[in-house]
């Protein structure tokens, strides 16, 4: 057999040199890989976390004699669930054959930032997201609270930094802010923010050795079209609470033969044989998580880690009303204090057993629990008007 570089080595080269930089480049186009806190490579499509869920609580005994009290704890499940991103890119083999730049050099950046920008935007608002998936970061940040109006009534540097502002929203619920994200665009506006004596209060200098910061917490303008300003102006939050992992068959495959269709006519746009091209197809599979354990300033696990800044003209959501009863018949008790989780956003009943959640379009997945009674699974379909639904409880 002659020896000869033929097709399958080549193959072999460029798949291996491709997910070499994707493991190791796809979390440096992505501002949430590089601020979140990343977990081992899961080994299966879910992978399961046990977070605080009750915590024990010491009470004072009454006198020499006293009784001591029993209190318990309990942890959840949290699942971190794989979701998959894939692209094809076709390329005519005269090119590669013409071509005097390193096309499998010049593209792989490309994939990466692709998968960057699907990354962020999945989690930060929810665009695309896996249905596996829990809610985005906007999604838990908003049923906390934890969203601020863009009004007149405050300026910039208090709608950021005074009582009620982002990093006190964040800070209320017992967390550290550790990161901000934002549009580009917010550069501008920070820029304008002086002190009494005309100095700027935010400031970097050219070459981005010292970056913007808010309270000391370094902040970043993502650059791979993954912010949307319709949603937020900006984000801020401790990101060692957000996790994520990287599910481990990520593959790579040269492909020659076969066509490729347009997702949603089914047209076929090329057939690879017929027009004498390749393309490369990648495959990448990643999961994440907020897990949102139980802390002394956070029992009820209805606080968030994030907070963000509204646009001038908000998103428009609809009224999710969820009432928790105690048994099937009209006369019903409501349940105080039942915890509501829709889809890992979190709150518990009012007197009147309701939660109420801003939601925006699509199914989610809710959970609803209260000691002595037996846990229920249902799920809350959003459409373009509010929605009403009661849970009846059951005795454990």
């Amino acid at each position: 057999m002659p020896n000869i570089t033929n097709r399958e080595a080549a193959e072999a080269l460029i798949r291996q040199q491709i997910i070499d930089s994707i493991v190791q480049d796809a979390p440096k186009s992505s501002i949430v890989m590089q601020l979140g806190r990343r977990l081992p490579n899961m080994t299966s499509n879910q992978t399961r976390m046990r977070v605080l869920d009750t915590l024990p609580t010491a009470y004072w005994v009454d006198g020499d004699t006293g009784f001591k009290q029993t209190s318990m704890q309990a942890w959840d499940n949290v699942y971190i669930n794989a979701g998959e991103l894939a692209v094809i890119v076709p390329i005519p083999e005269a090119v590669v054959a013409d071509a005097d730049t390193d096309l499998i050099g010049e593209i792989t950046p490309r994939i990466n930032e692709s998968i960057g920008k699907r990354f962020d935007a999945a989690i930060l608002f929810g665009e695309n997201r896996p249905a596996a998936w829990q809610n985005d970061i906007i999604t838990v940040a908003r049923q906390a609270g934890n969203n601020v109006a863009d009004t007149a009534e405050k300026d910039l540097y208090d709608k950021i930094m005074s009582e009620g502002g982002l990093l006190n929203k964040v800070e209320e619920d017992g967390y550290a802010v550790n990161g901000a994200i934002a549009a580009l665009g917010m550069r501008a506006k920070l820029r304008g923010l002086r002190t009494n004596d005309g100095l700027p209060i935010f400031k970097s200098d050219m070459q981005g050795t010292t970056p913007y910061a808010l309270d000391g917490a370094p902040m970043y303008f993502p650059e791979n079209g993954s912010f949307d300003k319709t949603i937020a102006q900006m984000i801020v939050g401790d990101f060692r609470q957000l996790v994520w992992a990287i599910r481990q068959d990520i593959t790579v495959k040269i492909l020659d033969q076969g066509v490729i269709q347009d997702p949603v006519t089914k047209a076929i746009q090329y057939n690879l044989a017929q027009q004498d091209m390749i393309a490369i197809r990648v495959v990448f599979r990643a999961g994440w998580a907020l897990p949102n354990p139980a802390t002394r300033l956070n029992e009820d696990r209805t606080g968030c880690a994030f907070a963000y800044l509204e646009p001038a003209t908000p998103v428009t959501t609809q009224t999710v009303t969820i009432t928790v009863k105690d048994g099937s018949n009209e006369s019903a008790k409501a349940v105080k204090g039942a915890s509501v989780d829709v889809n890992g956003s979190i709150l518990k009943t009012n007197d009147s057993g309701v939660a109420v959640f801003n939601l925006r379009k699509g199914d989610y997945p809710i959970k609803i629990k209260k000691a002595g009674h037996k846990t229920i699974n249902d799920i809350v379909m959003v459409a373009e008007a509010d929605v009403s639904k009661t849970i009846v409880l059951s005795e454990a």
